[in-house]
């Protein structure tokens, strides 16, 4: 206001002090008079107006002192809400941690699930019905992907469905390939997970499942006939019994796989030909051996009856042609030696007859120690191939190690085989051995005893006669 009243003063000064102005005094005193009072009250009004800001700017500072300080509250309480979100962001990531470890883990045994089911699957020749089913599961197998409650529904639905499957027999039309590589369309009898078997026209077969294609093979070898016709009445209705593999295909893939006799001698190796020799000389000599001692038998009781009954008549030349009859055979050559020698004494008849008797021995002991030595060549030889088999092991050992089981395998085989075949050779020759053997020891017996009866006979028909 001060420089306001100094301002008015020096422009009036200044005003009146200018010689170009040349008015009246009194009327420029009462217009800068005017001037004055109206330079007074716009400065009134400025003054006024300046106060109204100023109470206005002070109300305005308190408020925002005021404000200030529910703004420095508010900032506290924020602080202390930051404090405490900060610490239950802690705990919160401190649990997320664990329950994403738990989540990571249960997501690793879906998937390993999953895995397992996929293979189960796979290796299930229901697949050939539903071979959709296992895209189901491909979204599951993805590495760092979290299943949702439907897919793992979906899954469990899988397990309950191949569960239902196992226990289901049924007969439909269905593609398979025979055995000549051709697809075709025919009865197809499932029984559960275990069976699975086929009917085009007459051919009645067993099925193996191809999880490669998904699709269904006839196995190369039919099954014997009494299976083949179980199979048929079962799949026409007609029986309730049928074979049933229950190892899945195992047992039935042994039909195409199972070696034959001549199979199993190439296994063998050089030493099972002289075994397969030694055998087949052997049952040459046991047939003749058997024809040879069952011709020579005969009922020599009711022989010696007759004899004695005409012995004791005299009728001597009656004996001779009643055991003549039975020429060839051992105890009727004993008998006919001792009948033409019945008129010399005890101890000569005796010593002749048995005479006769080592004639007889070799006729009957013929080829027996033969037989005897095939026996015992028989497993000797086996067991010489078991050994050449084991070193040929030991060699391919020494040479590629233990990796691969199958460069074992021919030699063991060749062990295994030569074993088999020498005691399949030994066990019957040595049995058949001891059968031929008692049974020429019985005729030696009783060409013996029907020697000491005829001796008998006659010392007792020269003391009649001498009486």
């Amino acid at each position: 206001m001060r420089m306001i009243k100094l301002l008015i003063i020096f422009s009036l000064l200044a005003f009146l002090s200018t010689p170009a102005f040349g008015e009246d005094m009194r009327a420029a005193s009462r217009k800068a008079k005017a001037e004055y009072e109206a330079t007074l009250a716009e400065g009134r009004r400025v003054e006024e107006r300046i106060l109204a800001d100023r109470k206005t700017l002070n109300n305005e500072v308190n408020r925002l002192k005021k404000s200030e300080k529910e703004l420095e509250t508010s900032i506290k309480a924020i602080n202390e809400e930051i404090k405490q979100l900060q610490k239950e962001e802690e705990e919160l990531s401190n649990e997320w941690a664990k329950e994403s470890m738990d989540f990571r883990e249960l997501t690793g045994v879906i998937r390993r699930v999953a895995r397992d089911l996929e293979t189960l699957l796979r290796n299930s020749h229901f697949s050939a019905r539903y071979s959709k089913r296992i895209n189901q599961l491909s979204p599951l197998l993805k590495k760092g992907y979290f299943p949702g409650m439907d897919e793992i529904k979906d899954m469990v639905n899988l397990f309950f469905q191949e569960m239902a499957l196992t226990g289901e027999v049924i007969l439909r039309k269905g593609l398979f390939v025979d055995r000549k590589g051709r697809e075709k369309e025919v009865d197809i009898l499932t029984i559960g997970s275990f069976t699975a078997s086929y009917r085009d026209g007459n051919e009645i077969g067993f099925l193996r499942y191809s999880d490669d294609r998904g699709v269904f093979f006839a196995l190369s070898a039919l099954p014997n006939w009494p299976v083949r016709r179980s199979l048929r009445r079962y799949m026409e209705g007609i029986d309730d019994a049928v074979s049933v593999d229950l190892s899945g295909g195992a047992a039935l893939r042994q039909i195409t796989h199972k070696p034959g006799l001549i199979e199993k001698c190439r296994q063998g190796g050089p030493i099972v030909w002289p075994i397969l020799a030694i055998g087949f000389f052997a049952l040459i000599l046991i047939i003749e051996r058997i024809i040879v001692l069952k011709r020579v038998h005969f009922n020599a009781e009711r022989l010696m009856e007759k004899v004695n009954s005409l012995a004791s008549q005299g009728k001597w030349e009656e004996c001779q042609n009643i055991v003549n009859e039975q020429k060839g055979r051992p105890v009727s050559n004993i008998l006919m030696a001792g009948l033409a020698s019945r008129g010399e004494d005890r101890e000569t008849l005796e010593s002749i007859m048995q005479e006769g008797i080592l004639k007889e021995l070799p006729r009957l002991e013929r080829f027996l120690p033969t037989l005897n030595i095939m026996g015992a060549i028989a497993p000797l030889l086996g067991l010489l191939g078991t050994v050449t088999g084991m070193i040929n092991t030991f060699h391919v050992i020494t040479l590629y190690g233990t990796g691969d089981p199958r460069m074992m395998s021919g030699g063991i085989s060749e062990a295994l085989v030569t074993t088999m075949l020498g005691l399949s050779m030994a066990i019957p020759i040595m049995l058949v051995h001891t059968f031929l053997s008692r049974r020429v020891e019985h005729i030696t017996g009783d060409m013996e005893e029907k020697a000491v009866t005829l001796v008998n006979i006659i010392q007792k028909e020269k003391g009649n006669g001498a009486n």
